[in-house]
């Protein structure tokens, strides 16, 4: 037994000493850090804006005459084609007024008729020199008087006509149909004031989405004008409220000539097809403008520094002396990398891992990434031995 302990305890110690020392660290200097000579890459990026979704044509429905919904024609979320039947508004008293109407306009025309006799009866009399200019004159007043009184009874009929046609309340355009929030019985009226239902075209889709005033003229300034730069834009696409990718393109077709003072920025509009109705009006997304970059240059995240919304990076300077350097990088992010958009340029080196270990001005030893992560091979290497070491020093004390 004895000499069992004396063999365990040799074995313990000689892996110690192999381990490299009393700590059990490996040999590597303490100023060692990964350095990353930067390049350029080309590189896909994308900038996302805040969307609404509209039909291009909303119209609201509402009655142009006053009465009782006697028929619905339509459910919510029907398809309906323009001129299409929606609603029939109690017309009882609107067929009355169109047959007191046209009694009016008979009437009138009788009268019409009986004046223009009179009329001409004496232009005969007046050229015999039976009667005189005066009765001529009255009999003419009075067959104008009775033109006047047809027309307007023609008037009175055609508005008539117009307020029973207006009991049938149909699609001005093709369309899908929204909440119907009257039912049958319901008395409405031209000034109530929700309308009767929405028709909403979506066969394509306007979606709305606002560009800065300073994205909007520089982007006029690289393609030579605003005209230009529509008609040149890349197609983007649509992220819906479940994150997904809409599966259709949208291209740019129009817009805002008015900046907006309280957010300095202005609507642009995007369309996209919609042949599958996925699309409603109303909704909500994010505009997704892809732009290639063919000399991006990409630096990894653990290598940046953010203080209070700023971003630094520690650039390799003369003498192996790190410099505290601010940078600009891209919004958005692959969750690995920056894209560099100002303070660093292709050939410079930065220091890639332990960064917050590093001040500005400090002297390191850089060493290439290959080699710093076999330190940490290593370094995990001696880790499962010290935890080997204290597992057969825990066996050894209980012998």
């Amino acid at each position: 037994m004895k000499k069992n302990r004396i063999l365990l305890a040799v074995a313990l110690a000689t892996m110690l000493v192999s381990c490299g020392g009393k700590q059990g660290k490996p040999n590597f200097g303490d100023n060692e850090y990964a350095v990353r000579t930067l390049g350029t890459t080309s590189t896909e990026l994308e900038t996302s804006y805040p969307a609404t979704i509209k039909g291009v044509q909303d119209v609201e429905i509402r009655p142009k005459v006053s009465g009782f919904i006697t028929k619905l024609c339509v459910k919510e979320g029907q398809a309906v084609k323009k001129g299409q039947l929606l609603f029939v508004i109690d017309n009882v008293t609107y067929e009355a007024a169109v047959r007191q109407a046209k009694a009016a306009v008979n009437s009138a025309t009788a009268q019409l008729n009986t004046a223009k006799l009179t009329y001409e009866n004496n232009q005969k009399l007046f050229n015999n020199n039976v009667i005189g200019s005066y009765e001529l004159q009255s009999a003419k007043n009075s067959y104008e008087t009775a033109q006047a009184a047809l027309a307007q009874a023609k008037a009175s009929y055609t508005s008539a006509k117009q307020n029973l046609d207006f009991c049938y309340v149909t699609s001005p355009a093709s369309g899908v149909v929204g909440m119907l929030p009257y039912k049958v019985g319901a008395l409405v009226s031209a000034s109530s004031q929700q309308p009767l239902t929405t028709v909403s075209d979506i066969s394509s889709m306007q979606v709305y989405f606002s560009m800065t005033e300073k994205d909007l003229m520089d982007l006029a300034k690289t393609a030579g004008g605003m005209s230009a730069a529509i008609k040149d834009y890349p197609p983007v696409k649509l992220k819906l409220a479940d994150n997904s990718i809409y599966g259709h393109d949208g291209h740019v077709a129009a817009v805002s000539g008015v900046i907006d003072p309280t957010t300095g920025s202005a609507q642009i509009r995007a369309d996209f097809p919609n042949p599958e109705r996925l699309l409603k009006s109303g909704g909500s997304g994010s505009i997704v403008v892809p732009h290639k970059d063919a000399n991006a240059i990409l630096v990894p995240q653990e290598a940046v520094v953010e203080v209070q919304n700023k971003h630094f990076a520690y650039v390799l300077g003369a003498g192996n002396k790190v410099k505290y350097t601010e940078i600009s990088i891209y919004p958005n992010n692959d969750g690995k990398n920056y894209i560099i958009t100002g303070g660093l340029k292709a050939g410079d080196k930065i220091v890639v891992s332990g960064v917050t270990a590093l001040s500005d001005g400090m002297e390191i030893k850089p060493i290439t990434e290959a080699q710093y992560q076999e330190k940490i091979k290593k370094a995990q290497e001696l880790g499962s031995i010290q935890g080997d070491y204290k597992k057969m020093k825990e066996a050894f004390s209980s012998k």
